[in-house]
């Protein structure tokens, strides 16, 4: 468990502080002043000011970090080196930048990955260019209440044999599962370094088709000189951004007209307890799990959302348009109201997730016992 949580303050403080750094290295080449630059959330647990007259601090909330950049409220506007005083596009470019790194840190990440060898499910394989190896139907989900589960299969788990047989396919396991409908079969599993062998049931998933309620991913490691590499970590880096945005695109529109969200969301809770997960399969799927997470953080603070960068791009295209700048009292306004709505929706998702994680039942038996 506290490895599961350390290893998430470690994941989560990646990425913000990518994106952190951001807002810090353009707001100090436009000439702006910078007040404060910390690591994790006050309250302050250590603090100094520099020569530059910046101050750099430690915060007991291990959560990320912030840039506190002079005039970025609207105040200061009489001074050179204030936020507020700079023109349109160097103001666009700090909002930016976070958003920016972001992207770089999932470029880099999985162009990193694609070099040293990623693992790639089968079908989205090319094979004609990448080195190929370790090809292994590996477990990506567990079902509640079927037989994987109360056999004590893992996530993580690879599927050597069953009945003795190897197979070749997640298809041609499928159909000899389904044929056995109410047998016992024996499942071979590497986990770490050991085998392990269980007697599972075959039961009926779904009409005719036969499993024991386990998600398999077919995949095999994929490797490219450094060139292709980097081309196949930018391009696939393009492709998760569209398939990101049309998802939240199709979640902001299913909540607007009232219809069903159609996926799970996660808060820090869960995104916590896939860190542990994800762990359990390697480094490599570790690194992968950094570069989605600064991908998503990277569209959700792009939107045109009060309080989110993309929310301060949007009044800062207003001020242009208008060719005068919003109301301070006005834009501030809108800001804490979305700050506040935002941090509404964490909490009803983070009491989701407690709801869906957490054993309360065995809480209060350890308790009472």
């Amino acid at each position: 468990m506290l490895i599961t949580v350390g290893l998430f303050i470690i994941v989560l403080g990646i990425i913000v502080l990518v994106h952190e750094f951001g807002h810090f290295y353009t707001a100090k080449k436009m000439g702006m002043g910078i007040e404060e630059a910390g690591i994790g959330f006050p309250p302050r647990a250590w603090a100094k000011k520099a020569k530059d007259g910046i101050t750099y601090s430690i915060n007991w909330l291990p959560l990320g970090g912030f840039v506190k950049i002079k005039g970025e409220n609207g105040e200061n506007q009489d001074d050179p080196d204030s936020f507020a005083s700079k023109k349109p596009w160097q103001r666009a470019i700090v909002l930016s930048a976070g958003v920016f790194m972001n992207f770089l840190l999932c470029a880099t990440l999985l162009s990193i990955g694609f070099a040293v060898g990623l693992p790639i499910t089968v079908d989205q394989t090319v094979l004609e260019e990448g080195n190929i190896k370790d090809y292994k139907m590996q477990v990506i989900s567990v079902i509640e209440d079927n037989p994987a589960e109360q056999a004590g299969v893992e996530l993580g788990d690879i599927v050597i044999k069953v009945d003795g047989q190897e197979f070749k396919s997640v298809g041609q396991l499928n159909e000899y599962n389904s044929d056995k409908i109410g047998q016992v079969l024996t499942y071979e599993f590497a986990r770490d370094e050991e085998i392990i062998s269980k007697d599972i049931e075959i039961v009926e998933i779904m009409d005719g088709v036969g499993g024991i309620g386990m998600g398999i991913n077919e995949t095999s490691i994929v490797s490219y000189p450094i060139h292709k590499a980097v081309w196949h970590g930018v391009r696939l880096t393009g492709y998760l951004t569209k398939e990101i945005t049309f998802a939240f695109g199709n979640i902001i529109k299913n909540l607007v007209i009232g219809e069903p969200v159609g996926v799970q969301v996660s808060g820090p809770v869960g995104i916590a307890v896939l860190t542990g997960q994800v762990a359990k399969l390697g480094l490599i799927y570790i690194l992968s799990f950094i570069a989605l997470l600064s991908l998503n953080l990277a569209i959700i603070n792009f939107l045109p959302f009060p309080a989110l960068d993309g929310g301060r791009l949007v009044f800062l295209l207003i001020e242009v348009i208008r060719g005068k700048p919003v109301n301070q009292k006005v834009e501030g306004i809108f800001h804490t109201v979305g700050f506040l709505i935002l941090m509404l929706l964490i909490v009803v998702v983070t009491f989701q997730d407690v709801l869906r994680y957490v054993d309360f039942a065995g809480i209060f038996r350890a308790f009472f016992q």
